[in-house]
């Protein structure tokens, strides 16, 4: 089978390797699409700690099923499906209180084992979500639709709260996505225009770039002075961070999905004096992809908008190289088997 492998940072091949064998419990799927994530471009970058080198990456993804044992949940040969690809200890106390999204132990496709860019798997059946008649490129978008639709989960919001997003990369619109179908007002901030103008046609408010206008007068003009119900950190910069801090509402919900990587400094008195729920979002449950298929489905979200760019198999080098010069015009990139 075909597969990329980044033998190290910058230096990424598509190899040829032998098809695996599926063991007891596991199915064999054929890869169909694979989203290229900022965890992947990390580890093309070097910039990925947990990467161990040579990797295959990729943890969004969908595939068809190739040959699968009989098993109690109808699945067949020639399904379309998804996967859950945070594979969890169980035992640790996180699995044990059933927040296996937390596991203490954690082991996510492309980044802690080999990932999904590769032209078959053998997946345990129980990680096997069905498409629902969603087509392969929608379901492999799932996956990180379902990263920010946990994140959301995390927070008290409900219809008619105001609602600012930073950052406007693939996770902070589908974070707009998840907001906007619990009835939520959703702004946007962001440096690049580009990716401003993509969240405005996805449905947003309103948007801002702070470093055109200042960030605390546009939440004044749009929340009447109260601040925003809640604030969505989609960046993990320590600036974007602080900034949903200040634009709170008293009494309001920061939901982190950015991943940082500076360290922030504040005086946490502000949580005190505002009474603010900050709440770190990981990864995402089989729920979160089983209603993020049926919102599909239903035709309130067309996911394929998030997709800029499919590239063949054979052309990944240029996918990986294309996102590492990304000056914000590339939402989703995909790849095709």
């Amino acid at each position: 089978m075909k597969a990329v492998l980044i033998q190290e940072p910058h230096d990424l091949q598509v190899v040829d390797l032998p098809d695996p064998v599926p063991g007891e419990g596991e199915a064999l799927i054929a890869v169909r699409y694979v989203g290229i994530c900022g965890a992947d471009l990390a580890s093309y970058t070097g910039n990925q700690p947990f990467t161990k080198y040579p990797c295959i990456p990729g943890h969004e993804f969908s595939a068809e099923i190739v040959s699968i044992p009989e098993n109690d949940r109808g699945l067949k040969a020639g399904d379309i499906v998804t996967c859950n690809p945070y594979f969890n200890c169980r035992t640790c106390y996180s699995c044990k209180r059933g927040l296996v999204n937390a596991c203490t132990d954690n082991q996510t496709m492309g980044v802690q084992r080999e990932g999904a860019a590769c032209g078959l798997l053998a997946m345990p059946i129980e990680r096997l979500i069905p498409g629902g008649g969603l087509g392969a490129q929608e379901l492999a978008l799932i996956e990180p639709f379902a990263i920010s639709w946990h994140a959301v989960s995390r927070g008290h919001l409900k219809a008619g709260d105001k609602v600012l997003i930073t950052g406007a990369g693939p996770i902070g619109l589908f974070a707009l996505e998840a907001a906007r179908a619990r009835g939520a007002e959703v702004y946007i901030s962001d440096i690049l225009d580009g990716r401003l103008e993509m969240a405005m046609q996805l449905g947003a408010k309103g948007t801002v770039n702070p470093q055109k206008e200042d960030l605390g007068v546009f939440t004044a003009r749009v929340t009447d002075g109260n601040g925003f119900d809640t604030c969505i950190e989609a960046c993990g910069m320590p600036e974007t961070f602080l900034a949903c801090i200040d634009q709170a509402a008293f009494g309001g919900d920061i939901l982190l999905i950015g991943n940082g990587k500076r360290e922030t400094t504040f005086l946490h008195s502000i949580l005190l004096k505002k009474e603010l729920n900050v709440y770190g979002s990981r990864n995402a449950y089989t729920k979160d992809f089983e209603a993020l298929i049926e919102l599909v489905k239903s035709g309130k979200v067309d996911v394929n908008q998030m997709v800029s760019r499919v590239y063949s198999i054979g052309k990944a080098q240029e996918a990986f190289d294309a996102l590492e010069r990304n000056d914000g015009t590339l939402v989703k990139v995909l790849l095709e088997f």
